[in-house]
């Protein structure tokens, strides 16, 4: 039977075990194991250091497996989402506060905000970061696109291209950026009519952007905004369709090169809905695609020399 020696050594209770299955491997010698270290009482080598469990501190005793509280970090967020939320009226149970308590948690709250920020760029990011949730919430972006949004404005903020340009600006230029990377169907003037920002502004951020950073942004082809402009005209299926078909292969025949993308998409379900027999106006499409209904008719006519 292998003996143990036990050694207490103060308040950490630093206990140290000698195991008769473990050897130096040096000296074959004695080798003992505490909370730190394994070492050999012999020659002295450490065999190993700083044993950590990476499990749970606690144990479940039930069938009820427990969880980790707290929301996970979020690029959305300026401080990742790890800083402190002071609630208002209510406990953690949701019954009310005495006035008392309401009144500590102001002043609270209060010094929470003077000391939230460690500089003026931090400050600065999290407006950014604010106006850029907005944006992706008014517009009902996915949290995927919303997130590359928010990393997007801080590549710009760390590049230092916020200098000379509104926080708005690049806010609603990152929204559009990381919309044309996932393909998804926006315009500019969506975004800045959202953004409350002049469309030049916007357009120049996004150019910035674009020069600077490198985003791999690919073309926008008129059959993306397809989709997007039958839902807002309420065409049915069978013209939807129609339209994508038409302006797919437009596309391979290379007219749409230098076109407005949403104006020859406009033009394609014109087009399906009078093959389909629905009349649909050249206004009508025309401000579904925020172009004016010359572009659409001659959008139109190039369809019809195609004849496809």
């Amino acid at each position: 039977m292998a003996t143990r020696d036990i050694y207490e050594t103060g308040f950490d209770e630093d206990i140290r075990t000698e195991s008769s299955a473990n050897h130096c491997p040096e000296c074959d010698g004695r080798v003992t194991t505490n909370a730190v270290e394994t070492v050999c009482e012999d020659c002295g080598l450490v065999i190993d250091e700083q044993r950590i469990d990476h499990g749970p501190e606690w144990r479940a005793y039930d069938d009820r497996e427990r969880e980790r509280t707290g929301a996970p970090l979020t690029a959305a967020r300026h401080d990742r989402g790890l800083s402190t939320e002071i609630g208002r009226g209510t406990d953690a149970k949701g019954n009310e506060i005495s006035g008392q308590k309401r009144r500590r948690l102001a002043r609270m709250r209060r010094e929470q905000t003077r000391g939230r920020w460690r500089s003026k760029a931090e400050r600065n990011l999290a407006h950014g970061l604010g106006e850029v949730r907005r944006l992706a919430s008014a517009l009902e972006l996915s949290d995927s696109v919303r997130d590359q949004a928010c990393q997007l404005f801080r590549s710009a903020q760390n590049e230092d291209l916020l200098r000379g340009r509104s926080i708005e600006a690049i806010a609603a230029a990152s929204i559009y950026g990381a919309c044309r990377c996932n393909g998804r169907s926006r315009l500019v003037d969506d975004v800045s009519e959202m953004a409350r920002v002049a469309e030049s502004r916007v357009t120049n951020a996004y150019k910035t952007l674009n020069e600077e950073l490198g985003l791999p942004a690919e073309p926008v082809s008129p059959s993306m905004f397809v989709p997007r402009l039958a839902s807002d005209l309420e065409c049915p299926d069978e013209i939807r369709q129609r339209a994508r078909t038409l302006a797919e292969q437009a596309e391979e025949r290379g007219v749409t090169t230098g076109v407005h993308p949403a104006g020859f998409a406009a033009a394609c379900l014109y087009k399906a809905g009078h093959e389909e027999g629905r009349w649909l106006t050249q206004c009508d499409v025309a401000e579904s695609g925020d172009v004016t209904p010359t572009t659409v008719r001659t959008h139109h006519e190039t369809l019809n020399e195609l004849s496809v």
